[in-house]
């Protein structure tokens, strides 16, 4: 059966002054307009196409590629705003709807850019989207290789750092420590996979890891920080045995992973250990 929201490859039935009727299966016969039709046609062809739904509900095919189809995830920008929602340009004529209850936070106003799922109601066959990326993709996997590189789609901003979407289909989190510049939302790039956290959800990196396929000391060290809730009871005060402990490194390596990090701000030194900016823990 074809599917809506996606492409299809379905067969001319036959030719009418406004277009071309194509065999739809359960869904009936389903119009081609006549502005997408090819120079020539005949009954018995067939035609790749993409079926959606048109502004008074009938199913309609186009030849046009939209930006996302159901099952993706985009960067759309919002074209218009009204009482039920935003609608979000995707490519075709019948722009994209964002409903209310599938924003984030703040309303979505014209002019943004909002990073969607795109999905299919199935009770009205009407395609909309959603902001709530943890309600379509996994947060946790194993199938991923430390250092593997991916694909990332930046969502938005957290407290954190940013949240990404990994190869279309994962979420996972860059860290604003580790950041050299900041990032947009909708902005694609390479990324690399970190070790997963306790929790099993996904932490990624904007910046390649060693040829050794290793991660650098002062990268790990700030992987740890975050897993362990922004602080640790190490510093270049520490006994060369707790810090091996930890980090499998001498004290030296330590300290000068350490000075390296101070240097960038990208963590602090306090009389209990060091932390992430900002933890005032180690301050007591």
């Amino acid at each position: 059966m074809p599917s809506i929201g996606r492409h299809n490859t379905l067969t001319v039935v036959k030719e009418v002054d406004f277009g071309a009727y194509l065999d739809g299966g359960d869904l009936g016969e389903i119009l081609l307009p006549k502005r997408y039709l090819p120079t020539k046609i005949k009954p018995g062809m067939e035609l790749k196409v993409f079926l959606y739904s048109d502004s008074e509900d009938r199913i309609i095919a186009t030849t046009e590629t939209p930006k996302a189809v159901v099952g993706e995830c985009a960067a759309l920008r919002v074209v218009e705003v009204n009482n039920i929602g935003a609608f979000l340009d995707w490519g075709l004529p019948k722009d994209l709807l964002l409903p209310f209850n599938e924003q984030d936070t703040r309303r979505a106003e014209v002019g943004d850019t909002a990073v969607v799922y795109v999905y299919l109601d199935e009770d009205t066959n009407r395609i909309a989207c959603s902001m709530k990326l943890s309600d379509f993709l996994h947060e946790t996997s194993d199938a991923f290789k430390y250092g593997e590189e991916v694909d990332l789609l930046i969502a938005k901003r957290t407290p954190l750092g940013f949240k990404a979407i990994i190869n279309g289909a994962y979420l996972g989190v860059i860290y604003e420590q580790e950041l050299s510049r900041p990032l947009k939302t909708g902005e694609r790039r390479k990324g690399y996979m970190k070790k997963a956290r306790a929790d099993g959800r996904l932490d990624v990196s904007v910046t390649p890891l060693t040829a050794t396929g290793q991660q650098s000391l002062g990268d790990e060290i700030l992987t740890t920080l975050q897993n362990s809730g922004g602080s640790l009871p190490l510093s270049d005060k520490s006994s060369p045995d707790a810090i091996y402990a930890e980090f499998k490194v001498s004290k030296g390596a330590f300290k000068k992973a350490i000075g390296g990090l101070y240097k960038k701000k990208l963590i602090v030194i306090g009389p209990k250990g060091i932390a992430l900016p900002y933890d005032d823990e180690l301050d007591d």
